[in-house]
């Protein structure tokens, strides 16, 4: 019976963590190709199953947490024994690192490597019981901490911060910077959307300061069983930077540190929710006798009013070989970008709720019948200040110093795009009125 030539651990966006081929007949590089496989059967509006084919190589796949585990074969082996190894997989890491996750994978590489090994030869899986396992592998795992911490004051080192920092203004800036990942079909049904956060500092503070952040109620952070009024955020893969009182966060969910001098991130954290696009493009084809192309691009701001996204950027594919552009935008500038193969209108500045079009025109010197091909998306980018998707607020932050200096304390919300992409509409534009270019 066939085995499996390649196993692997990919992250959420597709990036290989760790990998172990067993045979030479797949390039450890096919590895790339699952997500993307995954995506398009996604936006096609099928169930993504855990066994799939392409080019000749069979997929076979679950998840756990935030990671895919992926086992590759070009024979026809058997699904259901492969898919039990990668749950066994699974229970035997788990028993090693009581967490199975990224980072304790990237904190026992070495070790999950002589596990691959010991569990399948030559493709064929063998001992997957932990209990035999960890009587010959018996290095030391770095097992993620699930303990509180002691705080800082127990062991008096600040190795982050050199004593005696002086300087004339005491300032501090902090910046909630939230980008969007978004995927959008051809059908305008949202197949993936994501928010990544991350609150970045500068600090510029005299001495040893403490600084105390706040939330707002609404903020749940993940596994707290906290209750809130209205529509929580709950927040996921929360990671803070090391100068976080975890102890103290633990107790009472305030975030509490003494910062690093200068610029830093002090948190990141990912929220999981439907998110509708902030700005939705369309983009109308109508082909004249495969020998000129045009188009209509429409543009909406689906946020408030009271907010304006600025140096709004949409990329429109064309096809390849598409020359002669004319373009005519009321706002905003628009070019050709032939080594992208797809045309820009660039918009300083739009206002929430507003709706805008532009027109496009170019020849084609292939005559060619209706296109049926696929389409490169529309990907848009974008910053909205002053506003977060999320809803995420400081309620406060406090600095406190023992020479009891005032501090100045910036706030700033920022919402920028992160992976933006929009399936190009392929159905045809209804004849409009002729103008000319």
């Amino acid at each position: 019976m066939p085995g499996c030539s390649l196993v692997a651990i990919l992250d959420l966006k597709g990036k290989s963590l760790i990998q172990r081929s067993y045979r030479d007949d797949i390039p450890p590089s096919t590895i790339e190709r699952f997500l993307p496989l995954v995506l398009e059967q996604e936006e096609e509006g099928q169930y993504v199953t855990p066994c799939f084919s392409s080019q000749g190589i069979n997929y076979l796949h679950i998840r756990h947490n935030n990671l895919y585990l992926v086992a590759l074969t070009k024979k026809n082996s058997n699904a259901a024994e492969i898919l039990t190894f990668l749950h066994k997989l699974v229970a035997v890491l788990t028993e090693y690192f009581k967490e199975l996750e990224e980072e304790s994978i990237r904190d026992n590489f070495v070790i999950i490597y002589e596990l691959f090994d010991e569990v399948m030869d030559f493709g064929y899986p063998q001992t997957t019981e932990s209990k035999i396992l960890q009587e010959y592998i018996t290095q030391e795992s770095h097992k993620l901490e699930v303990q509180v911490r002691p705080p800082m004051a127990v062991t008096n080192a600040v190795s982050w911060r050199s004593e005696g920092i002086r300087y004339r203004k005491n300032e501090v800036f902090l910046d909630v910077v939230e980008s969007v990942n978004l995927l959008v079909n051809a059908n305008g049904n949202v197949v993936r959307s994501e928010i990544l956060g991350a609150i970045k500092m500068k600090c510029y503070l005299s001495g040893m300061p403490e600084l105390r952040l706040g939330l707002n109620d609404k903020v749940m952070f993940e596994s707290t069983g906290r209750t809130s009024r209205g529509k929580a955020i709950e927040m996921e893969d929360v990671k803070f930077h090391q100068c976080v009182r975890l102890s103290r966060f633990e107790n009472d969910r305030t975030i509490s540190f003494i910062p690093p001098d200068g610029e830093f991130e002090l948190m990141s954290y990912r929220l999981n929710t439907q998110v509708k696009p902030l700005i939705w493009a369309e983009a109308l084809i109508e082909q004249h006798s495969g020998s000129r192309i045009e188009y209509i691009v429409k543009v909406k701001a689906q946020f408030k009013r009271r907010s304006t996204a600025n140096n709004v950027e949409i990329y429109i594919p064309v096809p390849e070989d598409a020359d002669s552009p004319k373009f005519r935008a009321a706002v905003g500038t628009v070019h050709y970008v032939p080594e992208k193969s797809a045309f820009v209108w660039r918009i300083k500045q739009l206002p929430g709720g507003k709706d805008l079009m532009m027109r496009a025109h170019f020849g084609l010197p292939s005559v060619r019948g209706e296109e049926t091909d696929k389409r490169a998306p529309i990907t848009v980018k974008f910053e909205i200040p002053y506003f977060t998707v999320s809803g995420i607020q400081v309620r406060y932050l406090k600095v406190v110093e023992k020479s009891g200096y005032a501090a100045l304390p910036w706030v700033r919300y920022i919402t920028q795009d992160g992976e933006f992409t929009l399936r190009t509409n392929t159905q045809a534009a209804a004849a409009p009125a002729r103008q000319g270019f």
